[in-house]
């Protein structure tokens, strides 16, 4: 399977009415400390735009609200696969994606037959508090050689640039926060994002 090498994650549904026009193609939803009304409400709202661009929507976290919505991809953490029903993600047949940080990690992915594995914090990030390091580079080579034809998404502290440098260390797709959310221009950066690896 080949993905979108942009995947831009953001908080609501009105970050995806901003990028989707611009022309990205796989968008991460990923809500916290929402009441799971509000939280279903959102990913309904962008599917349903999602589904206007012929966009692919990824739901993290919240598994039953994206089986009951109807998405089609799901993205977990390693905390998240502690309490999530596999077997119903399967029969429900969301794509899904893992999030790896350690050799363990990715061998407890691999084991789920994951859709694309995430590594990350390639770079420093800012996004939220982490027991690891950066992974860096070398890291980024190694994970693609391990998990062969499964796809690879690089994340953690990202910009354009560094991005490339992830898609020439071997992912196959870069993901971005922070690096949009928080600038003063998230359109042109988002533009950048796409010269990049669009």
């Amino acid at each position: 399977m080949t993905l979108p090498r942009f995947y831009p994650i953001f908080d609501s549904a009105a970050w995806l009415a901003r990028a989707l026009p611009l022309g990205v193609r796989l968008v991460q939803l990923r809500i916290k400390d929402k009441d799971s009304a509000s939280t279903e409400a959102e990913v309904r709202a962008g599917l349903t735009l999602a589904r206007q661009h012929g966009a692919a929507l990824v739901i993290n976290d919240h598994w039953q609200i994206a089986i009951d919505a109807g998405a089609d991809w799901l993205h977990l953490g390693q905390e998240d696969l502690e309490t999530a029903d596999i077997p119903a993600i399967r029969r429900a047949g969301l794509k899904l994606g893992l999030s790896t940080h350690d050799h363990a990690e990715l061998d407890r992915a691999l084991a789920l037959s994951p859709d694309y594995v995430a590594l990350g914090p390639v770079y420093p990030t800012i996004l939220k508090q982490m027991k690891w390091h950066q992974q860096g580079l070398a890291r980024v080579t190694e994970w693609k050689r391990l998990v062969g034809d499964v796809p690879l998404c690089a994340i953690g502290g990202l910009t354009p640039e560094r991005g490339q440098a992830c898609l020439n260390a071997g992912a196959d797709l870069v993901a971005a926060v922070t690096d949009i959310t928080l600038n003063a221009d998230p359109e042109a950066r988002m533009r950048d994002w796409l010269k990049v690896a669009g």
